[in-house]
């Protein structure tokens, strides 16, 4: 637990949950619109920010770097860049707080700068793999010195006259594929990745609205992308949609409290990032898209959802990376679904904030639910109404099992507490106070000890 936990409790609201409401801008672009920013010429106006903890770690690490970066309103700011190649050196140790995704973009960019620079993390940061991208970057000239295993803190000292990269992913993953791309930025040539899945595309959009050239092709099962290096990025601007991970929680507990029927408005569509909503219609949902329309290069649309009694089913390896982060409230539909549900080829979940696979099934078993680990496979065996309920969920400092206890808290006879709901701010501050408003009158549904 941090040193300022924050305990929290949920439980079924009074009246169903309903409304319209709009949940945070996604942390995906968020990160990256302060970064291609910053390594931008000109300025870059960024509307619908996600102002939580880890991209304000994003936003200080760029002007630590020498970008200038304002903040004119909520949600809107500006970041006038310094072109490729041309940051400086931090006089300071870059913290990222709790963002894997930030430190291994940063250090991605990094690794082609000739500069040197230290990142370090909270104590559930500094516990992540951070081999999966010093490995690949190295090969661009840049050296690295970690704690064992490749943890941080790390120190990089970038590459003077970065080499291009070419690489295969062995694991699907947007942060080290990115990672390879912001690095290949600053090397002449072409960079190359291979990854054996389809990952969330948002570096490649937003390097192309930026000005960079990047092809994508099939290769396969997955896809090869190639970017030529050195480009003069322009600056741009960025309209960020509502982030489809944050959204996750509100759509399932619309799901599960009777009687709901709620509107979520902007949210992203990309459809790398849209497994969870295939999944939940697949689970019999009723979910519905409507306003499609494009903001910034992406998809967007709102969602409407109505309380549904969903059904097991089975999620096939090759749709997780489109889900990555959606399984621990994908579980708990699961826990009160009809049947069994069977999530395949989970083993990223066991790099994530926590071990978030073997903490997922904790959460559920905790709470009254029938859980079981086969493998890198979670298996939920469903009775058609919520679990019991009751229990005290461990955290482990990761928001997304926090906020996935307090969902299925909203459905179950017995309330649900977590021992730490400090760290949801990172990634959707408002978190409490949009539920308690979307359940209405009355005593609020999650409430702080």
């Amino acid at each position: 637990m941090s040193a300022a936990a924050r305990t929290l409790t949920a439980r079924r609201p009074a009246a169903p949950l309903a409304g319209t409401i709009a949940v945070p801008g996604d942390k995906s672009i968020s990160h990256r619109a302060l970064m291609f920013g910053a390594l931008a010429i000109g300025e870059t106006s960024i509307a619908g920010l996600l102002e939580g903890e880890d991209v304000l770690r994003t936003a200080a690490a760029m002007r630590a770097l020498g970008a200038t970066v304002t903040r004119d309103a909520p949600g809107a700011w500006r970041v006038a860049g310094r072109g490729v190649g041309g940051l400086t050196e931090p006089d300071e140790v870059l913290d990222m707080g709790n963002s894997g995704t930030a430190a291994r973009l940063l250090a991605g960019i990094l690794a082609s700068h000739p500069l040197f620079a230290v990142m370090t993390g909270d104590a559930s940061l500094r516990r992540r793999p951070m081999r999966r991208v010093i490995d690949p970057l190295s090969a661009c000239g840049a050296r690295f010195t970690a704690r064992e295993g490749g943890r941080l803190p790390l120190a990089i000292e970038g590459a003077t006259e970065a080499l291009p990269l070419d690489y295969r992913l062995p694991v699907a993953s947007a942060q080290v594929k990115s990672a390879v791309l912001l690095c290949g930025l600053n090397a002449p040539g072409i960079t190359r990745v291979e990854e054996p899945e389809p990952t969330r595309d948002h570096s490649e959009n937003m390097l192309r609205h930026f000005g960079a050239e990047v092809a994508v092709v099939p290769a396969g099962t997955g896809r090869v992308i190639t970017l030529r290096g050195q480009p003069e990025l322009r600056g741009a601007d960025v309209t960020v949609p509502g982030d489809p991970s944050s959204a996750a929680f509100p759509i399932v507990a619309a799901l599960l409290v009777p009687g709901s029927r709620l509107t979520i408005t902007g949210v992203g569509l990309n459809p790398l990032r849209t497994g969870l909503f295939a999944t939940l219609r697949e689970m019999g949902a009723a979910l519905t898209v409507t306003r499609e329309r494009l903001a910034g290069g992406e998809p967007v649309g709102d969602l409407l959802v109505e309380h549904t009694a969903l059904r097991g089913t089975e999620v096939p390896p090759g749709r997780v990376p489109s889900m990555i982060d959606e399984f621990p409230v994908l579980a708990v539909a699961a826990a009160c679904a009809q049947g069994v549900t069977r999530m395949r080829g989970l083993h990223e979940l066991r790099v994530k904030e926590s071990d978030r696979l073997t903490a997922t099934a904790a959460l559920l078993s905790a709470n009254g639910a029938r859980v079981e680990l086969d493998g890198d496979d979670l298996v939920v065996h469903g009775t058609g109404r919520p679990p019991a309920g009751g229990g005290l969920v461990a955290t482990h400092m990761d928001h997304r099992l926090a906020m996935s206890a307090l969902v299925l808290g909203l459905a179950t006879a017995q309330p649900v507490t977590v021992d730490d709901g400090s760290f949801i701010d990172t990634s959707f501050p408002g978190f409490v106070a949009l539920m308690n408003a979307a359940a209405g009158e009355g005593a609020p549904a999650l409430l702080a000890a």
